[in-house]
């Protein structure tokens, strides 16, 4: 039997106060509805419908070419009617997951128990326990089973003391849920069509309807304004922290820390305050990051050291290198083993060999840098004519004096020297040195202009 997910995604979301659509609002970094459809994916479903509405274009273009059913809830008639809108897509003998695109935090292994729970023909729903249960519709059991939700309007006062409610999150048998779909009618204040009208229908048609209780609230936390947005930030952050502290990671703070994609670690690796990692990031065995660092998409090598407020992205070091601080690494930099990149130094879509030092106030820009070069302070690699973009090669040993210029294209060859103010326009060979600096001139006399002291007339 197959799986099919719809996910409910039309709702405006007013309360974001936000051009954006609710379910394209970030939530560590990508989209909360990525964060549902990421769950679907992870139980194997062969079948995900998305039911769209308020900015379905830009909803739409956030998640293309990816395997996604769409249809369109054009009128906001209530959940039961948002989920009629998925079913002709949807194939008779597959079981139906309905999520909610603004629920983000559910973990595949809470959704994997529905499933788990359910034997062919039965139904089962997704329940949680709260302290303070107001506002929300009852569950009430039989001898264990679910019989029916009431809302609080309609509770008795015995089961307004009931505390555990329904999430909305339920498994049905797809032929049994397109019929029970088709008997909804809205008689109710809203005018609505509601899906948990469901549940009833189903005990009354026999079917056993099991109650999943999930172990933590926060997995189930619905999103509709900011504030929930950045408490949902706060779990997930703490969740992934929390993981990687099981795996051996260690950190200064863990509520410090903000991972905004796929963070991989080795053994002993550490993390100060306030670093951030986005994209794809990989920390080789005993990698060091210090505080203040924002690192994307990039590989660190075994035991690099980053020291404090650098940025990183697209970039890739080999072991034992050290960067920073105030360190800027641009997409396209790979360094090798033992590399120091220091203080206030760019790097851009440039190779740098074994041993290699680029340690202050430099810029380095579309370059092929041997080993154990010595960069020094204030170098530049001028790699742009405003036209075009070109390459520098530095070859091993090479001594590079500071305040250096290097116009490109342009070679240094292996074991040379430049001299501290030269500005290099020609190729210089292995084991030479070169200096290009204009002649100096001291003008006798010359008094330094001096600002015009008037006075003012009362």
């Amino acid at each position: 039997m197959g799986l099919s997910v719809i996910i409910l995604a039309a709702g405006q979301g007013k309360r974001m106060h936000s051009a954006r659509p609710k379910v394209l609002q970030l939530l560590a970094g990508r989209p909360l509805l990525a964060h549902v459809l990421a769950s679907g994916k992870a139980l194997g479903a062969s079948d995900i419908c998305v039911v769209y509405g308020h900015g379905g274009d830009e909803v739409q273009a956030a998640f293309e070419g990816q395997a996604i059913r769409w249809a369109l809830q054009a009128e906001q008639l209530g959940t039961g009617h948002a989920v009629q809108q998925a079913m002709d897509g949807t194939p008779d003998d597959n079981r139906v997951l309905i999520l909610f695109g603004d629920v983000p935090l559910l973990l595949p292994g809470t959704l994997q128990s529905l499933m788990d729970a359910t034997s062919t023909g039965e139904m089962a729903i997704l329940t949680v326990v709260v302290d303070d249960p107001a506002g929300y519709g009852r569950i009430v059991r039989e001898h264990g089973n679910v019989v029916r939700n009431v809302e609080q309007k309609d509770a008795t006062n015995d089961e307004l003391a009931i505390r555990e409610i329904n999430t909305g999150v339920m498994l049905c048998p797809g032929a049994k849920l397109k019929a029970w779909l088709a008997r909804l009618d809205n008689n109710n204040a809203q005018g609505e069509y509601y899906l948990t009208d469901v549940i009833a229908m189903a005990v009354a048609d026999g079917v056993r309807v099991h109650g999943i209780k999930a172990t933590k609230q926060e997995e189930v936390m619905g999103i509709n304004d900011k504030k929930q947005l950045a408490e949902a930030e706060r779990a997930l952050q703490r969740r992934q922290v929390e993981e990687l502290m099981e795996q051996g990671v260690g950190f200064a703070d863990p509520a410090r820390v903000d991972i905004r994609g796929t963070l991989r670690c080795g053994k002993d690796v550490y993390i100060d305050v306030n670093a951030i990692f986005e994209g794809t990031v990989t920390l080789a065995d005993d990698v060091r990051i210090e505080s203040n660092n924002l690192i994307r998409d990039s590989r660190l090598g075994a035991g690099t050291v980053v020291h404090s407020n650098c940025h990183i992205e697209g970039a890739t070091t080999g072991p034992g290198c050290e960067l920073g601080p105030f360190a800027r690494l641009r997409p396209g930099t790979e360094l090798a083993a033992n590399v120091k990149v220091g203080n206030f130094v760019e790097i851009k879509k440039s190779n740098v060999a074994d041993g290699s030092k680029v340690n202050h106030l430099s810029y380095i820009g579309d370059s092929d840098i041997g080993a154990n070069v010595n960069v020094g302070a204030g170098t530049i690699t001028c790699n742009y004519d405003g036209m075009n973009k070109y390459r520098t090669r530095i070859g091993d040993g090479a001594f590079i004096g500071s305040g250096v210029n290097l116009v490109a294209p342009v070679e240094v060859g292996s074991g040379a020297t430049i001299g501290a103010g030269s500005t290099i326009t020609r190729q210089v060979p292995n084991g030479e040195l070169a200096i290009s600096r204009a002649k100096q001139v001291t003008v006798k006399g010359w008094k330094a202009r001096s600002k015009r002291i008037e006075k003012r007339g009362d």
